[in-house]
């Protein structure tokens, strides 16, 4: 025997009840940094504010508290006055001096770090675009078959990372890409900026893909200072600007 007219459609409308409600995110910490980070994967960009509050089905003002809470958290920065992203970890969502470009689209990273941890969330073969300092001759790297092309590049941290949130927008802009490390010290002097930590870009290249590996886990967590000195250390990052308080608040 047939279902009836009336029974298929009360099967339609329960069928579609359950798909909301299991495409219907708890609001936590984890869960809107994951939306937001597959969001701007697959979109280029960051959902507002209207898009977050029906996807997690609250209210203007609940879903500000949660952007605000996960900016505490340090998940996220957002515009100053404005529940709308400005940074995610490792996208800007304003142009910066790193583009990073794959088959499937591109983003702007913050910084040297940011940009390759773009790469590591894409997991695929992507161009990065940058400059020598910031300034200078265009730079590129390429990551083939998960592993860095130009082996001769160096990564500058001039900001000590227990400083790192104090003003992090200023942090990531100083994180730049050299074709050397004598550039570095007429930078540092040019621009009055300490000079820090010089890295191999493939170290930070390796260093990314773990540091940026688990972001888009839905059950995503913030390192604690325990677990980020633990991997600053099996990475080599022993110089002064790494040194950190460690124990279990966030970094």
């Amino acid at each position: 025997m047939y279902p009836s007219h009336k029974h298929r459609l009360l099967s339609v409308f329960f069928f579609y009840a359950n798909f909301q409600l299991y495409q219907t995110d708890m609001l936590n910490h984890s869960s809107l940094h994951h939306y937001i980070l597959s969001y701007i994967l697959e979109k280029g960009h960051a959902p507002e504010l209207d898009q977050l509050s029906q996807h997690f089905s609250v209210n203007k003002e609940e879903m500000t508290e949660a952007l605000e809470a996960l900016q505490e958290y340090h998940g996220v920065v957002l515009h100053p006055n404005q529940a709308k992203v400005w940074v995610i970890h490792p996208f800007s969502l304003a142009p910066t001096n790193f583009l990073v470009e794959s088959a499937r689209g591109s983003w702007w990273g913050n910084c040297a770090w940011c940009s390759l941890g773009v790469a590591a969330l894409l997991k695929e073969d992507v161009t990065i675009k940058t400059s020598n300092g910031a300034y200078g001759d265009a730079l590129y790297m390429h990551i083939k078959d998960g592993e860095l092309v130009e082996k001769d590049l160096w990564v500058h941290f001039p900001i000590p990372m227990r400083n790192a949130w104090d003003n992090v927008i200023y942090t990531c802009t100083t994180m730049l890409l050299f074709r050397n490390k004598e550039e570095i010290d007429q930078w540092s002097q040019r621009h009055n900026i300490p000079k820090g930590d010089i890295q191999p870009a493939e170290n930070i290249w390796n260093f990314s893909k773990k540091w940026y590996g688990n972001h888009l886990n839905p059950e995503w967590v913030k390192w604690t200072g325990e677990e980020a000195k633990s991997m600053f250390k099996e990475f080599g990052l022993i110089h002064p600007v790494w040194d950190l308080d460690g124990g279990k608040e966030r970094f």
